[in-house]
């Protein structure tokens, strides 16, 4: 099948990769020509997306792998072309934080407090009317190093990073703030396939883990290890308090794609904080890896508005970890970078199983089949573990980083721990899972 990729950021390299090695003939555009030079060696790149449509043709497959293309995927798709990855109102719910929220709400779905401001003054104002812990995000699929966490009860501290901010408004950095009240709980995630008239596949549980550092220390990064597992209940108390409730909505808007939804979860009950209403990253490296369906044959259904039966080992549980080097989390907003080129080298010879645990993001092939960093942000590689508990999972993926090395390399070595000693017995207790 010709599948043809159009990506910002080269976000779906690793899907592309899996898409070629399962025999498809892949085409990959890249917006950003900053992140246009990774996966050299690996994955074919073009320019003009639009002059390859007769080439992908009707019967074959467009995948948006981002948010900022979901009107076009709209036209596409009334052009008879088989697209998956969103849709315009799809997008809108996560560039839009107000009408994501209003989406919730009209769904029946609880909410938590939130107002959107488009001036820092106005945020800082407000924070001194109205002093309490709030949580600072941006709309859209912006950098998470500006979003924070308000951690004391009269809103100094939020006030004190508001004002920091306003010296990165002249880079545009920050594009619309939202606070959001702060609720204490477990923060957990429900993510389920639609193919614009039901869901397919299994509902995906996930535990985001987006501090930089051991033990949720240090600022938010987009993401530095996510926990998984695929659950077929469709009695789910979380995915029923949530995700069910949105079906009406996806439908009208042509949604097809990967969408999930983060809460903080409590004894209390189930409180949405944001949609993601495109494929998840790592999620989407981790979901590959802990199915047996080929990814090509079940995208392509949920493109075309097919029902799938999506094949996984049942009761097993997956973690995914991100293996960094500087400058991530951080770069400087307009200063041109130079590329890495940095070696990966490999401490022993991988077997097929584990190679396909290896997920390459800002990453390049030499001829001669040896890797190197390639990007400019840092986010280099994911490695995902499979098991039968958490405890298995995280060793496998630890062992298999291990055998990894690369000057400066850095990865959180905590992921999915506190969720299998402290959240998972809490969960049960509250009754939200088996």
């Amino acid at each position: 099948m010709r599948v043809l990729m159009i990506s910002n950021d080269l976000s779906g390299g690793d899907l592309a990769f899996r898409l070629m090695r399962e025999g498809h003939d892949v085409r990959v555009y890249v917006g950003d020509r900053s992140q246009a030079g990774d996966m050299e060696g690996m994955i074919t790149k073009v320019r003009g997306w639009r002059r390859h449509l007769r080439w992908v043709g009707r019967d074959g497959l467009i995948i948006f792998d981002g948010t900022g293309w979901g009107k076009v995927q709209d036209r596409l798709r009334t052009k008879g072309y088989s697209v998956v990855g969103g849709s315009g109102r799809g997008d809108r719910t996560e560039d839009d934080r107000a009408y994501g929220q209003a989406i919730l709400w009209a769904s029946g779905v609880r909410i938590v407090s939130a107002v959107d401001f488009t001036s820092l003054d106005e945020a800082i104002s407000f924070v001194r009317k109205h002093p309490r812990e709030w949580v600072i995000k941006q709309n859209g699929n912006a950098s998470k190093i500006f979003n924070y966490v308000g951690r004391l009860s009269d809103g100094r501290d939020v006030i004190n990073m508001l004002e920091t901010y306003r010296e990165h408004q002249r880079h545009r950095d920050i594009v619309g703030i939202e606070l959001q009240e702060r609720v204490r709980g477990i923060e957990i995630g429900i993510g389920r396939y639609f193919n614009g008239n039901s869901w397919v596949g299994p509902i995906e549980m996930n535990v985001e883990h987006k501090d930089l550092c051991d033990g949720d220390l240090g600022p938010k990064t987009f993401e530095m290890g996510t926990l998984t597992w695929f659950d077929d209940d469709e009695e789910n108390p979380l995915y029923r308090e949530t995700l069910a409730k949105l079906e009406d909505f996806l439908r009208d808007s042509g949604f097809r794609g990967d969408v999930d939804i983060n809460c903080i979860v409590n004894e209390k009950g189930v409180f949405p904080l944001e949609f993601t209403a495109r494929f998840g990253y790592p999620a989407l490296q981790l979901q590959m890896a802990l199915s047996t369906s080929p990814w090509g044959e079940f995208l392509k259904a949920v493109a075309d508005g097919k029902p799938y039966d999506f094949r996984y080992p049942k009761g097993k549980v997956g973690v995914v970890i991100l293996v960094a080097v500087p400058p991530f989390p951080y770069s400087v907003p307009g200063r041109r970078r130079k590329r890495q080129d940095v070696d990966i080298f490999f401490r022993e010879e991988l077997t097929a199983e584990e190679w396909s645990r290896v997920h390459f993001q800002e990453v390049s092939r030499r001829p001669d089949g040896t890797y190197y960093v390639s990007g400019e942000g840092g986010q280099v590689l994911h490695v995902s573990g499979i098991g039968d508990t958490v405890e298995e999972a995280r060793r496998n993926a630890y062992d298999l980083i291990g055998k990894i090395s690369i000057a400066k390399m850095f990865y959180r070595t905590d992921i999915g721990l506190r969720f299998m000693n402290d959240d998972m017995p809490r969960l049960r207790e509250w009754g939200w899972v088996k």
